[in-house]
C-alpha cells in the first residue's frame, strides 16, 4: 500500500473555559481515526490549537481580574493537560493568539480585499452607553419578539427557535452591565460570500461533505448567501485590522486561519514539512477537518470560500460530529449533567471513555448518549470480560509453568489466521470512520477466542499427566489471538495497548505485524491492564458534578 500524506485538523476549543466531555466527542474520533492511519504506515499529522479572541474571553479575563493573555496562557496549560490525560495525540496543540496567525490573516483579507470581495458598510448595533462598547448579539438579552419568552438572547430564542436581530428585543438589556442598550451606527468590513455561490455549490456536491451537512447547505443555497461581517469594534481581543484603527478581525475569520498557523510552526520545528506543499491550491495532500455539528455553517461556506479567494487549498472532506448527551438529556450546568473532563479523570479511567465513545460512533453527525448503567455494563462485559480476560486466562499457566515462554508450534493456525483475514475488513470500517461496526467485529471474534478457551479447559488439561505441550499450546494461542484482539483496538484504547506492549514484549504494534504469531516467544508476567468499573466511583463523580454546581 502506498504511503498517504495526511493532514488533520479538529475543531479549536474556546480559551474561556474548560474541555468537557461533551468536546471530547470529536477529539477522540479524530485521534482514533489518526492513530488507526499511523498503525497503517501513513504520514498523518495531527494540528489543534486554542481559539483566543472575542468577546467572551475579553470580559473573562476582565472579570478574573487578569489580562486575556494570562486567561488564555493558563487554559493552554489546562487543555494540553487535559488532551494529553485523555491520550488524544496532537503533532502540535498551537494557539490562534500567535504571529502566523496574525500574519495569514492579514495575507488572506488582503487577497479577499484585491479580488473585491470585501466591502465597507455602515450598520447599526447594539451598544452599552454604560460600558461605552458594542455588544455581540450573545451579550443582549430581553424578551422574544415572537413568543415572548423572557431572558432569551440577542440573536435566537431558546424557547421558539425564531432568529432576529438585538434590536427587535422587547425590553433588552446589555448582559454585560445590566444597562439598556442603545442604537449606534458604526462602519464594518464585509466579506461578499455571494460572489462564492457558483464555487461553494460545485464543492459541496462534490463529496467533501456528509449526506446530511450537503443537505442542509442545499437549503441555506435556496435562500441565498448572505455577507458575512467579519470586523468588531474597540474594545476587542484580538487581531488589530491593518490601516484600520479600533477594528479588529472578527473572531471566525482568524479562527479558522489558526489552523494554518499550527501547521506552520509545526513545520518550523519539522523542517521537512513543507508548509505550501501541504496548502497550496493544487496540493495533493489529504486534509481532513473534524469539527462539531454546530460549526457546519462557518467550516462548509465561509472558510471554504475565504481560501478560495485567497488562492489555498480547501478540505479534502469535513466531518462533522453530534453532540454528547448524559442520560438522555443535554449536557447542562443546572441539571447536574454537565461533566468537566478533569473531573472524569479524577474518578475513571480516560480509556474506559474512549471505548465506550468507539461503540458508539458513526461516520453520520447523529447525536451520542452517555447512559452511566450502559458505559458500566459495556466497558466491564466488553474490555475487561472478553478481550483483557482472555490474556489474564491463559498468562498464569504460561508464567508458572513454562517460564513465561510461548509454544513454538502455533496449534490453531487456521483460527489464528480468521483472526488475521478480519482485519482487513475492521480496517475498512476504522478508516470510514464507521467505529461501533469495527467494535463489534472486534468483540465478535473476542466471543471466539474465549470460546475456544472455553473448550479447551487448559485448567483441566494441566491436572492431567502427559499434557503439557497441550496446556502451554492451547495458552499460547490465546495469548495470540489476544495480540491480534490489541492490536484492532489499540487505535482506540492506545493506553491498554502500550501496557500490552511491554506485557508480550514486543515492538509497538502495527497493522500489518499481526500476520504473524508469536513463537517460542518469551512474555513477562501479566498484570492487570484494566479494572472493572464499579458503582462506587460513578457514584462519586455525579456526587462531584453536582458539587461543583451547587459553587
Amino acid at each position: 500500500m502506498a504511503q498517504r500524506k495526511i493532514l488533520v485538523t479538529t475543531a479549536l476549543p474556546y480559551a474561556n473555559g474548560d474541555i468537557h466531555l461533551g468536546h471530547l466527542v470529536g477529539y477522540v474520533q479524530a485521534d482514533i481515526w489518526v492513530r488507526f492511519q499511523r498503525m497503517q504506515g501513513h504520514d498523518c499529522v495531527h494540528v489543534c490549537g486554542d481559539d483566543t479572541h472575542g468577546t467572551p474571553v475579553m470580559l473573562k479575563a476582565e472579570s478574573l481580574g487578569i489580562t486575556p493573555q494570562q486567561l488564555i496562557e493558563k487554559v493552554h496549560v489546562a487543555h494540553k493537560q487535559d488532551f494529553a490525560d485523555f491520550n488524544v495525540d496532537f503533532d502540535n496543540f498551537y494557539t490562534t493568539h500567535s504571529d502566523e496567525n496574525r500574519q495569514l490573516s492579514e495575507l488572506i483579507f488582503e487577497r479577499l480585499k484585491q479580488r473585491g470581495d470585501i466591502v465597507v458598510k455602515t450598520i447599526k448595533q447594539a451598544y452599552d452607553p454604560s460600558r461605552n462598547m458594542f455588544l455581540p448579539d450573545r451579550y443582549v438579552k430581553g424578551e422574544c419578539p415572537r413568543c415572548h419568552a423572557q431572558d432569551q438572547y440577542g440573536d435566537s430564542c431558546e424557547s421558539c427557535g425564531a432568529t432576529y436581530s438585538p434590536t427587535e428585543l422587547i425590553n433588552p438589556v446589555s448582559a454585560v452591565s445590566g444597562a439598556t442598550p442603545i442604537e449606534k451606527e458604526s462602519e464594518h468590513f464585509f466579506f461578499e460570500l455571494k460572489n462564492y455561490t457558483d464555487v461553494l455549490q460545485e464543492w459541496t456536491r462534490a463529496g467533501h461533505l456528509q449526506p446530511q451537512v450537503k443537505n442542509k447547505l442545499d437549503e441555506w443555497f435556496e435562500v441565498g448567501l448572505r455577507e458575512w461581517d467579519i470586523s468588531r469594534d474597540a474594545p476587542y481581543f484580538g487581531f488589530e485590522i491593518p490601516g484600520a484603527p479600533g477594528k479588529f478581525f472578527y473572531v471566525w475569520l482568524d479562527a479558522p486561519i489558526g489552523y494554518m498557523a499550527s501547521f506552520k510552526d509545526f513545520c518550523s520545528q519539522k523542517p521537512e514539512y513543507d508548509f505550501d506543499e501541504y496548502w497550496n491550491k493544487d496540493s495533493d495532500v489529504e486534509l481532513y477537518q473534524f469539527i462539531g455539528k454546530d460549526i457546519i455553517y462557518f467550516h462548509s461556506l465561509f472558510w471554504p470560500a475565504t481560501l478560495t479567494g485567497a488562492g489555498f487549498r480547501t478540505p479534502t472532506a469535513v466531518f462533522a460530529n453530534g453532540f454528547l448527551t448524559i442520560e438522555g438529556k443535554k449536557m447542562s450546568k443546572s441539571r447536574g449533567t454537565f461533566i468537566n473532563a478533569r473531573t472524569y479523570l479524577e474518578h475513571l479511567n480516560p480509556e474506559c471513555l474512549r471505548y465506550y465513545f468507539a461503540a458508539k460512533l458513526s461516520s453520520d453527525i447523529e447525536d451520542i448518549d452517555l447512559s452511566f448503567e450502559d458505559f458500566m455494563l459495556r466497558v466491564n462485559a466488553d474490555v475487561v470480560g472478553k478481550v483483557v480476560n482472555i490474556a489474564s486466562r491463559c498468562a498464569g499457566f504460561i508464567r508458572k509453568r513454562f517460564d513465561n515462554t510461548l509454544s513454538t508450534v502455533n496449534l490453531k493456525p487456521g483460527l489464528y489466521q480468521e483472526f488475521v483475514d478480519a482485519g482487513v475488513s475492521i480496517g475498512e470500517h476504522f478508516d470510514k470512520r464507521e467505529f461501533s461496526r469495527a467494535v463489534r467485529e472486534i468483540m465478535e471474534l473476542a466471543d471466539k477466542a474465549n470460546q475456544y478457551i472455553d473448550e479447551m479447559k487448559p485448567w483441566q488439561m494441566a491436572k492431567e499427566d502427559g499434557r503439557e505441550q497441550e496446556v502451554q499450546g492451547v495458552c499460547s494461542v490465546g495469548i495470540n489471538l489476544f495480540r491480534v484482539l490489541m492490536t484492532y483496538l489499540k487505535p482506540v484504547i492506545p493506553g491498554i495497548a502500550a501496557d500490552v506492549e511491554e506485557f508480550l514484549d514486543i515492538a509497538p504494534m502495527t497493522w500489518d505485524n499481526r500476520t504473524q504469531p508469536l513463537l517460542g516467544h518469551k512474555i513477562n508476567t501479566f498484570k492487570p491492564l484494566i479494572t472493572r468499573i464499579e458503582q462506587d466511583s460513578l457514584d462519586a463523580l455525579t456526587q462531584a458534578v453536582k458539587d461543583q454546581q451547587s459553587v
